[in-house]
């Protein structure tokens, strides 16, 4: 059973998956394209760790979204394209001009020298050329590594040279509201600290004049032309790597974890189908950019496995104006929207106007990702937007999973206000204290590991492998360590409390601090709050917040008071923050996570080693905060 249709079909689906998961997984890449069938569906050992799942099977995913699809949906829109200007004309592409301009890009990096095995580097805005590039990557069996265009030269520097990128793909410039940021400046600057990369292919967007270097820059017009639009697909392994994508560790060089082909093709797909509840001809819409896991499973691979139409948006919810996402919403009958609790957040402060000019009554999904999001967040998103009528998947995963493990399923399984719900078929949670012993029933806390592998699972951090290990099943043998914390309620269903670290314990008490967050986000003029421990003489841990509030005529010393008077009210004195500092913004990730390494800094009151801030989606924030806090950096 792949669509999963009712609370009962979730019921059996579930319970295959855990008696049986090699026949339920089976029966599912039955239905795919291979040219070598599999001699064993899965191998694994959570030790070493080892997991290879449709062992020897021979394929190449981008066959499983043409050669497979074409038939049924050749001339359905695989993309549609909306500018960061809404006066700028959008673009349709179907699937057969999809498979098109694939086939001819994959030539094009044919002739440059590219060949299966390579690493190429993917620096580009959100335009349809960024979803060629991945696909042409995928169907000669390059390896892609897609990085967010908006990452410092450094950053980009570190990437190209962890993997020894042998092209990188970039454009002459990116849109982002009201700013023009010079993408390829930033290569040409990576460029200069790294020795592997031979071709550089640059799509024009801005217009904008740069300097392209003789025998290694090429336009992607002029490479592309007179490139014949088919190409027969290289033929590849099971377990072969389909893409790196680097996440940022807190300390020292980021993580390029591997994810390999088959086992994140089948689930990328099962997942997207059933989490949206996807049918034919529906619009969806996924806000995320390319450079993270959420843009690779949800706006590409997933979406277009199954034959759907996703929107890709170059630009960012407020601009030109706080409605750009009702807006598309309308415009193009989007049914199934998902996106950040950080987007929603910011979107609150502006209230209700901007809502109500246009008409959201097509959506029939909404989502949200990245985080766990909060209560008021919750609410606000399904009241306002969902209109209450539409169910709210709130999901949970990892860059590491490759897709979204617990959520609900849109109109199957109950919704909940900021519970992730219960898991997907085939995702075999399990909670366990400090010592790695298994708690069991509900109502209860601890520690969120998997202890059975699944389709998507990371392989292993590029080039180390001890790495991944010591990262991801060193911590509990035998088991994945999510690093997450997770409350299990009275009816099963999880609720994520974050990070492990980002947990509090304060005088014996444990603390998620998403759930002091929630409180303090319930305070009226609170649009965004942060929570973290700081060393404390009596209570082991206390509690320091930072908060971003709206203007008010009252003080500052007022606002904290109330904030600390009502999550005492809310959650108990325990939970009382010790302080609360207001701030004009919190240090960002550039995919809109909180860097709370930073904020414990400052709780600590030891400013003098914050590491690198450059890559920040807001660097200049960390001073305000410094400073308000009444600390000096050396």
């Amino acid at each position: 059973m792949i669509k999963i249709k009712s609370l009962l079909d979730y019921t059996v689906s579930y319970e295959k998956s855990i008696n049986s998961p090699e026949n339920f997984w089976e029966e599912i890449a039955l239905k795919f394209k291979w040219r070598k069938k599999w001699d064993k569906v899965l191998d694994w050992d959570f030790e070493l760790p080892k997991i290879e799942w449709f062992k020897n099977a021979r394929l190449n995913i981008t066959e499983n979204i043409f050669e497979k699809n074409i038939k049924n949906y050749g001339n359905t829109n695989a993309i549609i394209w909306e500018p960061n200007d809404p006066n700028e004309k959008s673009i349709r592409i179907t699937y057969n001009e999809l498979f098109d301009l694939t086939c001819q890009f994959a030539n094009a990096l044919i002739s440059t020298g590219i060949k299966k095995g390579d690493r190429v580097i993917i620096y580009m805005p959100m335009i349809p050329e960024a979803a060629v590039a991945i696909l042409a990557c995928a169907r000669i069996g390059a390896v892609h590594s897609v990085v967010f265009a908006g990452f410092s030269a450094t950053a980009l520097s570190d990437r190209i040279n962890d993997c020894e990128a042998k092209a990188v793909l970039t454009s002459d410039g990116n849109f982002r509201g009201e700013k023009i940021i010079p993408v390829k400046n930033v290569v040409d600057e990576a460029l200069e600290n790294s020795k592997s990369v031979e071709t550089v292919i640059v799509a024009k967007r801005t217009g904008r004049e740069v300097k392209m270097k003789i025998g290694r820059d090429y336009w992607w017009d002029d490479i592309i032309s007179g490139k014949p639009t088919v190409h027969e697909a290289e033929e590849m392994g099971s377990e072969d790597m389909l893409f790196i994508l680097y996440t940022s560790g807190s300390t020292g060089k980021p993580k390029g974890v591997v994810h390999s082909i088959a086992g994140y093709m089948i689930y990328a797909y099962y997942s997207f189908l059933n989490v949206f509840q996807y049918e034919n001809n529906d619009i969806y819409w996924c806000t995320a950019d390319i450079g993270w896991i959420t843009g690779h499973s949800y706006i590409i691979y997933g979406p277009l496995l199954s034959g759907a139409t996703s929107v890709m948006f170059e630009g960012v919810p407020t601009y030109p104006h706080p409605g750009r996402f009702w807006e598309i919403i309308e415009k193009y009958k989007i049914n199934q929207f998902y996106t950040a609790p950080t987007a929603i957040r910011a979107l609150q402060v502006y209230g209700t106007e901007p809502i109500e000019k246009y008409k959201l009554d097509s959506l029939k999904v909404i989502g949200s990702v990245g985080e766990p999001i909060n209560e008021e967040a919750w609410h606000w998103y399904h009241e306002n937007i969902g209109k209450g009528n539409c169910p709210l998947v709130d999901t949970w995963w990892q860059t590491e999973t490759g897709g979204i493990m617990i959520s609900p399923l849109a109109s199957i399984t109950p919704n909940k206000p900021a519970h992730a719900s219960l898991p997907l078929p085939g995702i075999q949670p399990i909670i366990v204290d400090s010592e790695g012993k298994e708690i069991h029933g509900n109502n209860v806390e601890g520690n969120l590991c998997i202890k059975f592998p699944w389709p998507s699972i990371l392989r292993t951090t590029y080039g180390d492998h001890k790495r991944c290990k010591e990262t991801y099943f060193s911590t509990y043998p035998g088991m994945y360590f999510t690093g997450d914390g997770v409350k299990r309620d009275h009816d099963g269903y999880y609720r994520i409390l974050g990070r492990v670290d980002d947990v509090i314990n304060v005088s014996g008490h444990r603390m998620g601090t998403a759930e002091v967050e929630n409180a303090i986000n319930e305070h009226s003029l609170v649009i965004e709050s942060a929570v973290v421990g700081y060393p404390h003489d009596i209570k082991g841990q206390g509690i320091y917040a930072f908060a971003i509030c709206n203007e008010s005529s009252k003080t500052k010393e007022n606002i904290e008071t109330e904030i600390k008077n009502l999550v005492r009210k809310i959650i108990g004195p325990i939970a009382k923050p010790d302080f609360v500092q207001i701030v004009p913004g919190l240090p960002k990730t550039r995919s809109g996570k909180i860097m709370r390494r930073i904020l414990r800094k400052v709780a600590s009151k030891d400013v003098s080693n914050l590491g690198d801030v450059s890559t920040l989606l807001n660097p200049e924030v960390v001073d305000q905060i410094i400073d308000g806090a009444g600390l000096k950096t050396n």
